[in-house]
């Protein structure tokens, strides 16, 4: 029949994913500032999900193995020297310096300081978008404080001398050889009622929402192991991570670190690990169905039965006492494998590939889709159970418990928080799925990305030096609707000719490395 016959277009799309050709690239015109020419070019779109677009993602996912790959097992200490700050972050620095000195001046006369302190609060916001790291002051802003005292509950974590560098220690064969050992570390959440096949045996038991909060704040708890296996280490441990669901939804951790501990000491610190979220208490729902808080302009939202003002974020913080409960406690479960790794064997590479870095172009759901009816259930009894859960300080959940989110404003309502948590395709992690150290591979993604274009142009005989002005050239979008912007299945043709080319020619410069001689073989290429 001729309408099983496939579409062109469709084709096209699958000939450009099969030679690595972006399928949603994004048109921009490009002016060379030396010689005035401008030139239409389409920009790959970066997508890292391959439902966005599968080429891309598989290019981000090898770039992820690359980094992964080369930071694991580094010989020689990295060194990450400082930039110079530049003009906007020292023009800042000077004008927060300004505002510091006319509010010292006011607080000196007895004014009003709040005016103030809202400008120097927006200053200071806009010295951390700059990039610059820290306070300004060389301590936190917040006057808010919580005990530090471990909890009795957590056993203490083992001390160890501390070491300068972030390599580990040598270790001596008894032959006199010397090596330095990683790790791989695997880190699960606990048990929140007993499952089968990735869903509850007993769902009405399950705890929901427990395994909702602790995949919100999933995070820090990562966080605090780092933190804790830094401080036990007694170096300053360098670590590649990913977060994936396991098949019960609840997020776990892969982790390579470089150096080696006792996998007793990793255990004992995963059990001494926690994290306590001191949030207001949600025990009561105050607010649901059709009686919301109403909105009013000059003090917030009011409770519509009293007309009474809701509690603001700070005065909720501030109304939990020293003695009080936090609202939830992060633990890990009891499950945790660490695993030593050499540098250049099958092991290390078989971890990067399968656990690290595997599913990094599918979403946190699509790595566990449902295989049958009570897999589904359990996923919808989970998306359920997030959908009224505070995500953040921000989310508009916490209208429901008669509390103004932080920076509330007109429109919020329970049940409407657009945060990724709430997203069903999240499952309740927001963060990110990759997490680097910074002095990993002594390299950035870009810098990665740059030895890999190194790469094929030297293999293909071209610089990879020459035009690296970054003023030479300017960038604008292609405004839609451009009369000179061919249609996309067009550009993608060309653009699969190029590839097609670039292609030929690698494998013919390969043949001529390796002594063989295309044309007997019919795959030489005309000039």
């Amino acid at each position: 029949m001729r309408l099983a016959q496939p579409l062109a277009r469709e084709v096209v799309d699958q000939l450009a994913i099969s030679f690595g050709v972006c399928i949603r690239p994004v048109p921009m015109y490009r002016l060379d500032t030396l010689t005035g020419q401008t030139t239409r070019l389409d920009i790959p779109c970066g997508a890292t999900l391959s439902n966005k677009c599968p080429p891309c993602a598989e290019r981000n996912r090898k770039l992820r193995m690359a980094q992964c790959r080369e930071g694991w097992h580094l010989e020689d200490e990295p060194i990450i020297p400082p930039n110079e700050p530049t003009d906007e972050q020292r023009w800042l620095i000077e004008h927060r310096a300004d505002w510091q000195a006319k509010r010292d001046v006011a607080a000196a006369a007895g004014e009003n300081l709040a005016e103030y302190d809202e400008i120097l609060a927006g200053i200071d916001a806009d010295i951390r978008r700059s990039g610059l790291r820290g306070s300004v002051l060389g301590r936190s802003s917040t006057s808010r404080q919580r005990s530090t005292r471990r909890r009795q509950d957590a056993p203490d974590l083992p001390k160890r001398k501390r070491l300068p560098g972030t390599l580990g220690r040598v270790y001596e064969a008894a032959d006199g050889k010397r090596f330095r050992p990683s790790m791989f570390i695997t880190l699960t959440l606990p048990s929140y009622g007993r499952v089968m096949d990735g869903a509850p045996v007993d769902p009405d038991s399950y705890d929901y929402t427990r395994a909702a909060r602790d995949a919100i704040h999933f995070s820090k708890l990562v966080d605090r192991f780092v933190q804790n296996l830094r401080r036990v280490a007694g170096w300053d441990v360098q670590y590649f991570a990913t977060v994936e669901p396991q098949k019960r939804l609840a997020p776990h951790l892969h982790l390579a670190m470089r150096g080696t501990l006792s996998r007793k000491e990793i255990k004992q610190i995963a059990a001494a690990t926690y994290h306590q979220v001191w949030w207001p208490s949600t025990d009561r729902v105050v607010f649901d169905g059709d009686e919301l808080p109403v909105w009013d302009d000059s003090v917030g939202y009011l409770d519509p039965r009293t007309g009474e003002v809701l509690p603001t974020w700070d005065e909720a913080l501030d109304a939990i006492g020293d003695d009080d409960e936090p609202l939830h406690v992060l633990r890990f479960g009891e499950q945790v494998k660490p695993i030593g790794v050499l540098a250049g064997t099958e092991r290390a590479d078989h971890l990067i590939r399968h656990y690290l870095t595997k599913y990094l172009t599918k979403s946190i759901a699509e790595t566990c889709e449902p295989d049958n009816e009570r897999q589904r259930e359990h996923a919808e009894r989970m998306t359920a159970a997030l959908r009224y859960e505070p995500c953040s300080p921000t989310c508009p959940n916490w209208l429901r418990y008669g509390v103004q989110p932080k920076n509330a404003r007109a429109g919020q309502a329970p049940g409407r928080c657009q945060g990724k948590a709430h997203k069903a395709e999240h499952l309740g992690y927001a963060g990110r799925r990759v997490l680097v150290s910074r002095k990993w591979s002594n390299k950035t993604l870009t810098d990665h990305r740059a030895d890999r274009r190194a790469w094929v142009l030297e293999a293909l005989g071209l610089s990879a030096t020459e035009d690296q002005d970054p003023n030479r050239y300017t960038w604008r979008p292609v405004p839609p609707g451009d009369s000179s912007l061919p249609p996309l299945g067009e550009r993608l043709l060309a653009e699969i000719a190029n590839r097609q080319h670039w292609r030929a020619l690698m494998q013919r410069l390969q043949a001529q490395a390796d002594g063989t001689d295309l044309s007997a073989t019919g795959e030489e290429v005309a000039a």
